[in-house]
Parts: structure tokens; sequence; C-alpha cells
């Protein structure tokens, strides 16, 4: 069981490394994300902060925005989100307020992560809902996106 929920994840996580690829195409951060539900994908978005011109536009917040128009309810209960970066504390929020289940991530965020690196949200026992976490998952891959786009917008 164990092996076949890591290849799920490993699954879903190249989804979101896809959404993070748009992203940088676009001169984004290269964060994304997919949402799943029973086994399929129902949402999946990008960071679109520059194009959009909104501070909110987090990969994370829209994909939880599409899942939940498909859906047509903000509870998000039984979903998955998997995230190619640890979510932020607005991203973590609202995975706790839209009642998703569980969080899947690659890459920690060692100056914002709010599911365990700076701060811990999604698990905080205080909340009223609680999300189970997984991170590492494609980690290096994930790493590595945002390595390189760090990288070339200091060579600018």
């Amino acid at each position: 069981m164990l092996y076949e929920q890591r290849m799920n994840d490993e699954t879903f996580m190249h989804r979101a490394l896809l959404e993070a690829k748009k992203a940088y195409l676009k001169c984004e951060v290269p964060v994304g994300a997919v949402i799943t539900l029973d086994g399929q994908v129902i949402a999946r978005a990008h960071n679109r902060r520059e194009e959009l011109k909104d501070p909110t536009a987090h990969a994370e917040m829209l994909a939880i925005k599409e899942a939940s128009a498909k859906l047509r309810s903000w509870r998000l209960v039984g979903a998955t989100l998997y995230v190619t970066l640890e979510p932020c504390s607005m991203c973590a929020g609202a995975l706790v307020l839209a009642r998703v289940t569980r969080l899947v991530y690659g890459a920690p965020d060692p100056k914002s992560g709010a599911a365990g690196s700076v701060m811990n949200l999604v698990e905080h026992e205080a909340l009223n809902h609680r999300l189970a976490v997984t991170s590492g998952i494609l980690q290096e891959e994930c790493s590595a996106i945002l390595k390189q786009f760090f990288s070339e917008l200091r060579d600018d």
C-alpha cells in the first residue's frame, strides 16, 4: 500500500511540475498545483501573480477556486492538493478553510513555508480542521526548477 501511494503521489506531482513549467515559461515563480479527488484530477493551476497583477494568484489558491467551482462547494473534503513548493501561510490557511483532506508537497520553503518549515498551520491543534501532510515528493525536481528560475532572474 505504501509503495502504491508513493507511486500515485509521484504521478500527480509530475502533473504539478508540468504546471510549474507553465509558470516558468510566463516568467512567474514556477510553482504548480493539482487537486485530486477519488484518484482523478479535478483542478490544476500555476502561479499567475504577475500575469493577473494579483498577490493572491498563487497556484494553490487558483486550484482551490477551480476545484470548488467544479464541485459547486467550498468544502473539498476527501481532496488531495499536490504542490511543488510548501504552501505559504495564505495558501495553508485556505487549505484548512476549504477542508482539504491531504497536502502533498515537493520542496520545503524555509523562508515562508506554513506546513512545517516556518510554521505549521495545516496541522495546528487550535484550528477546527487539520490536513494529513506528505513532504519531499520529487523534491529534487521541484527544487531544481525554482533554483534555475531564481538563478536566471539574478543573471538578468
